[in-house]
């Protein structure tokens, strides 16, 4: 069995999404109102493609580029924040992604945080997310995001091992790494977190763990661990790469021990966190987030919007000129209405594949059913051992008033085998309608299009 089917960090996937007419985001922005919403801003500049890569994202691009592109997110700014206005919306987390996000030079920096803060209000302790590179991380940069008050930054590592790293198609040496996480720790944000990829052709469970060692002795607050996927568009692809599962299966064992035995609590399959505190319950998977440039996606309700998706590099070239020329950016042609069994299914993605789970009082609450009903393989599950019913005691769900007798909740969780077959286990939660939407927009673009075979979770 191979258990590395896809990684399920949304749901439905943007493939699904299809073209919509007649919808503007205004009326949708009562769903932004007031304090608590989310803001994510998009850059899809790199230096160059890594091999694995099949994100939106375009390399290479010059200075020139990239201002036509913030001259763009401003002019959308300008619009939503004329729709917002009434609605009074605050912003309490902005999450840069990319791309590369320190691809850009200082001044189109201190540009971006200063559109945001010229047109959305946040919070003052907004959480606020950024990702870097190892060659793109300077000391003049990270002063610009300590000003603006980032509370985390992440950096893709991926491996401390030069052979490693060419067989990835980075583009920067473990010595360049070593010598940006230093400086990076040095600037003391509140959260570092550090990336690694694990399957990687001719890679072992010591040279990962080599790598690991490396990492922990920085003290980051976080690791992700991520098995190495070849999807199509990707330049491993055309180099014909194929990952070994079983080898990955061993290497995440190791890693995933070693990590737990220096002193990370494992929240997932991929993260893992400096602390020995229990993770409280966070509901998440309903909240409103709105995203700003051309590859991000936002969420309101059961709308979920976003540019046309796009993987290889002239596709990803094709959709940032569309995005430019863009006059309505407040017009929504291309998104997703979800109904309730989707949302359904991605409450339960949302919250089963990271701990403390899924908790069964609140998916009551919510739907008004039984979350064994509504997906009867979830008990097929814990029959084979992926899932257990845990309790939690007081406290955990503070956030969460309504709990059953004697203060205690309970929830679904994965076991540890569970976990290990997150990738696995998660995709058999996508409905037969999203499946075939994602299956005619693989045979659109020629791809050869597969999934594990459906099992018994139909509502």
């Amino acid at each position: 069995m191979n258990p590395y089917i896809q990684y399920m960090y949304s749901y439905p996937h943007k493939t699904a999404y299809g073209p919509l007419s007649g919808v503007f985001l205004k009326e949708y922005a009562n769903l932004l109102s007031g304090p608590g919403q989310g803001l994510y801003f998009h850059v899809p500049f790199c230096q160059a493609k890594c091999g694995y890569c099949n994100l939106f994202s375009v390399a290479g691009a010059s200075p020139e580029a990239a201002d036509r592109y913030l001259d763009a997110v401003e002019r959308q700014c300008a619009q939503y924040r004329e729709v917002l206005a009434p609605f009074q919306a605050v912003f309490s987390e902005l999450v840069v992604g990319g791309g590369t996000p320190l691809f850009l030079t200082e001044s189109q920096l201190e540009r971006m945080f200063f559109l945001i803060k010229e047109h959305f209000e946040m919070t003052r302790t907004a959480d606020i997310v950024i990702e870097t590179a190892p060659n793109q991380t300077t000391a003049e940069k990270l002063a610009i995001l300590k000003q603006a008050g980032v509370t985390r930054v992440s950096m893709g590592i991926q491996s401390f091992l030069d052979e490693e790293l060419s067989t990835l198609k980075r583009h920067h040496t473990a010595e360049a790494a070593e010598r940006a996480l230093i400086l990076l720790k040095s600037f003391a944000f509140p959260c570092v977190n550090v990336d690694f990829i694990y399957g990687i052709p001719g890679q072992t469970e010591d040279s990962l763990q080599s790598s690991l060692k490396k990492a922990v002795s920085f003290s980051p607050d976080e690791i992700f661990l991520y098995p190495l996927y070849v999807k199509h568009g990707a330049g491993l692809e055309h180099a014909g790469v194929v990952p070994d599962a079983q080898a990955a299966v061993m290497q995440y064992r190791s890693a995933a021990r070693f990590l737990k035995e220096a002193g990370f609590r494992q929240d997932s399959m991929r993260r893992f966190v400096r602390t020995k505190e229990k993770r409280r319950f966070s509901e998440c998977g309903f909240g409103s987030s709105l995203a700003l440039g051309c590859g991000g996606r936002s969420y309101l309700g059961n709308l979920h919007f976003c540019s046309p998706y796009a993987e290889t590099g002239s596709e990803c070239f094709r959709r940032l000129h569309e995005f430019e020329r863009t006059k309505d950016f407040t017009e929504i042609t291309n998104g997703i209405f979800l109904s309730e069994e989707e949302e359904k299914r991605r409450y339960i993605i949302r919250h089963l594949l990271i701990y403390p789970g899924l908790s069964l009082l609140r998916y009551r609450a919510r739907f008004q059913s039984e979350a064994a009903d509504d997906f009867p393989l979830l008990a097929e599950w814990q029959e084979k051992g992926y899932l257990q019913k845990t309790t939690s005691k007081g406290g955990e769900g503070a956030a969460y008033t309504r709990k059953t007798e004697g203060g205690q909740e309970d929830f679904l969780s994965l076991t540890e085998e569970g976990l290990e077959l997150s990738d696995y286990l998660g995709p058999q939660l996508i409905s037969s309608e999203v499946e075939r939407a994602m299956q005619k927009w693989e045979e659109r673009h020629g791809r050869i299009y597969g999934f594990i075979p459906r099992q018994s979770e139909k509502l």
